[in-house]
């Protein structure tokens, strides 16, 4: 533990390899992200909406256990090894999607990218949390979960310009093969175990330890309980953007290319925003950045029922990236402020649990409210969820004793001097 040294600054090597590697994770993601529907229908005669809903529910429970257990074991087995382990049982994903005769496989694949997922994107997450300290935690999010989605991006763009060149299957998923390799290799022989940064945190942290990481995380505690609650809210929500915004545009006459465009501008905002909200995060009070972040998601949300052009939707996408791009960092650093660094990787491990389960929740609830009523009543219905969310934000999380600045006191009083 000698010459070890917390910050950006002192361990920007492995910080900067860190988020290589989970560029590569982000990537796996993406290699689904816009042929998996046009093969479940063209190769297996399965409508694209019953195909999205599927992988949304498998996804998101696999992933969500996954991400408990991946915080309860890197204590015990160490970070490295769980991101190691990530990637080999990534290893046969891309051959499954190549080569697979019916759905069951494509099932399967995503059984075992979501343990993937959970694994490798957990394991990052606590690694630069480790690496940083405390006072650049939020900006230390934002370029994680930037990288993860803006490759989620590049890699769903390049796979469907293969399949558009080569068709649906092999050729695409060539690039998972190289994802794989690539990760593997940099997580064996490039990336240390920060398990001697959390040794040096744990000597100076004054953060009591929690009686039960569980039920704390979840609920009990005022600050953690608050966020577990938002997580799950906010990936409710993008799991219906994700599974009925498409169809919901399609219902108001709008063409393929109007709505890739329209589509690909929330997820484009929330990833590239991350870079400011992040160092956004360590500035001010993180009690602000969240209720502010999910009240603009359910404003705009509600909005989105009565929206009618192009430039309506461009917009409202673009404030719904932005609400997500200011609180999706701030999760993490968060849970990172309000634990023990003992106790740090089980709580964020409970935190994503509810977290992704969110995105299973989102896809079955809002296809039994638009089937039962309409697109409008899932929307709307989910957007008072995220309003409720916001309000739970506000009146049970507080502000930390450090310096953070509270973001409306500081937006008033830049008004008043101008």
């Amino acid at each position: 533990m000698i010459g070890v040294k917390l910050g950006l600054k002192e361990n920007w090597k492995q910080f900067t390899l860190l988020v290589i590697v989970n560029g590569f994770v982000g990537g796996m993601v993406g290699l689904e992200r816009s042929i998996l529907p046009r093969i479940a229908e063209q190769e297996f005669a399965i409508a694209a909406k019953t195909a999205i809903l599927s992988f949304i529910i498998v996804f998101g429970i696999v992933k969500a256990i996954t991400n408990y257990y991946t915080g309860t074991l890197a204590n015990k087995f160490g970070r490295k090894n769980l991101l190691v382990a990530g990637w080999i049982i990534a290893i046969p994903v891309p051959l499954m999607l190549m080569f697979a005769p019916n759905w069951n496989w494509i099932i399967a694949a995503n059984v075992l990218l979501g343990i993937n997922q959970g694994l490798t994107w957990s394991s990052t997450v606590v690694m630069k949390i480790d690496l940083v300290g405390e006072k650049q935690r939020g900006f230390a999010m934002g370029l994680n979960e930037f990288a993860g989605y803006l490759s989620v991006a590049i890699v769903a763009f390049l796979t469907g310009f293969i399949a558009s060149k080569y068709g649906l299957r092999p050729y695409p998923f060539y690039l998972g093969i190289v994802l794989v390799a690539l990760g593997l290799f940099g997580s064996i022989f490039l990336i240390k175990d920060t398990r001697h940064h959390v040794a040096a945190e744990t000597t100076t942290s004054s953060i009591a330890r929690l009686k039960n990481i569980f039920w704390d995380t979840t609920w009990k505690n005022r600050n953690l309980g608050s966020v577990t609650q938002a997580g799950l809210i906010n990936n409710l929500n993008d799991g219906m953007t994700w599974g009925i915004f498409p169809v919901l545009l399609a219902s108001k006459n709008f063409n393929l290319a109007q709505i890739g465009i329209i589509t690909a501008i929330y997820p484009a905002v929330w990833g590239l925003g991350q870079l400011f909200t992040g160092k956004m995060a360590d500035k001010f009070c993180k009690k602000g950045m969240l209720f502010t972040g999910m009240l603009l998601q359910a404003i705009t949300l509600v909005a989105l029922v009565w929206a009618n052009t192009m430039t309506h939707y461009i917009i409202l996408s673009t404030v719904l990236g932005w609400g997500t791009a200011m609180i999706y960092p701030t999760f993490l650093a968060t849970v990172a402020e309000n634990t023990h660094p003992l106790d740090r990787a089980k709580s964020i491990g409970v935190f994503r649990l509810w977290r992704d389960l969110g995105y299973a929740i989102g896809a079955i609830l809002t296809g039994v409210i638009a089937d039962l009523f309409s697109m409008n009543a899932a929307i709307i219905f989910i957007g008072f969820l995220t309003f409720l969310s916001s309000i739970i934000i506000f009146y049970r999380m507080k502000c930390s004793q450090g310096n953070s600045v509270k973001i409306l006191d500081w937006i008033f009083g830049n008004l008043s001097n101008t």
